[in-house]
């Protein structure tokens, strides 16, 4: 008859059980960090995606603008404004501002409109109720992109040179030829889109 060996009953010894535990810890550490930096970029890409979608929807609104806009200007009480207005970045008021046709879907009219930024950096949408407006008539601000640290237009004029200011000598012509957005995010990135106008 065989005896059986005195350790057959036994369990883990102390050493292989501190060692299983120093193993699951480590595991348990490594996925644990693992976990961290894919929430870390998920969050991140989310962020990103959402600073792309606003820049995307702004400047498709722009160029629609853009588009549209139209070689008549402004009557008031106080005289006439030009068709299109480009200011530098001191100056009071939005950095442009342009007379605008009814986009064709009807869902908006006729009007004024302009582009600057506020000191909340935010690029604004300045709405006047028409084109001809009284000079009381305050126009609605609406911001339409944030997150800004810089906005810059330059406009090409008939000799197909970009010039900051609008009207630009020599030959006084309603609209431009293009205009270049310029924007420079607080994130550092900056966006630059040049858009044809139809005149």
């Amino acid at each position: 008859m065989k005896r059986k060996p005195a350790f057959a009953g036994h369990g883990f010894t102390l050493i292989e059980l501190l060692t299983a535990l120093l193993v699951l810890s480590l595991l348990a550490l490594m996925s644990y960090r693992g976990l961290g930096a894919v929430l870390d970029a998920r969050a991140h890409v989310s962020r990103e995606t959402e600073t792309w979608r606003r820049v995307a929807a702004f400047c498709a609104r722009f160029e629609q603008d853009v588009k549209l806009a139209a070689p008549r200007p402004v009557r008031s009480a106080s005289g006439s404004s030009p068709a299109w207005v480009g200011r530098p970045a001191a100056a009071a008021g939005p950095r442009l501002e342009f007379s605008r046709f009814a986009p064709a879907e009807g869902l908006d009219r006729p009007r004024r409109i302009g582009y600057g930024l506020n000191e909340k950096q935010e690029i604004e949408l300045w709405l006047w109720p028409g084109i001809d407006v009284a000079s009381a008539a305050a126009p609605a601000r609406h911001p339409v992109l944030g997150g800004v640290a810089n906005l810059e237009l330059e406009f090409l004029n008939a000799d197909l040179a970009w010039v900051n200011d609008w009207p630009a000598p020599p030959r006084d012509i309603a609209l431009p030829r293009a205009v270049r957005l310029r924007v420079l995010l607080v994130s550092g990135q900056e966006i630059v889109r040049v858009f044809a106008l139809n005149s």
